[in-house]
């Protein structure tokens, strides 16, 4: 059991940057990987990007080039930074984990979620 807690969201001016922390608790004895998804009012909740224990990541082609995940080992954490930021980029984002083998672009591979950080871009 890999409980994710989200941090670092916030309210920044178009082109500017932001870096979002998830921090793991409990167990870790079952994790592969960790994903961050988002969603705006609206729309559905959408994949971003996601690291497996093996080094392995994907990103979504919208914020390939800006966003970069990471992964700190020694303090089970990965973060996520956000750089060139658009409008388009405003959503609540969320972090999960999941601990089989699998997908790690669709929401429903994942089985425990944080409670998301509200990102605002602003023009």
């Amino acid at each position: 059991q890999v409980q994710p807690v989200e941090s670092g969201g916030g309210l920044v001016q178009a082109g500017g940057s932001l870096r979002l922390s998830c921090a793991a608790s409990g167990r870790t004895t079952n994790y592969y990987a960790t994903g961050w998804f988002r969603q705006a009012p609206g729309k559905e909740r959408e994949f971003v990007a996601a690291i497996t224990t093996g080094g392995a990541t994907f990103y979504t082609d919208s914020v390939k080039g800006r966003f970069t995940i990471s992964r700190d080992n020694a303090k089970i954490t990965v973060y996520l930074q956000m750089n060139s930021l658009k409008p388009e980029d405003t959503a609540v984002y969320y972090c999960a984990t999941k601990g089989t083998l699998g997908r790690v672009t669709t929401a429903a591979s994942y089985n425990y979620w944080g409670q998301g950080t509200q990102v605002t871009v602003s023009s």
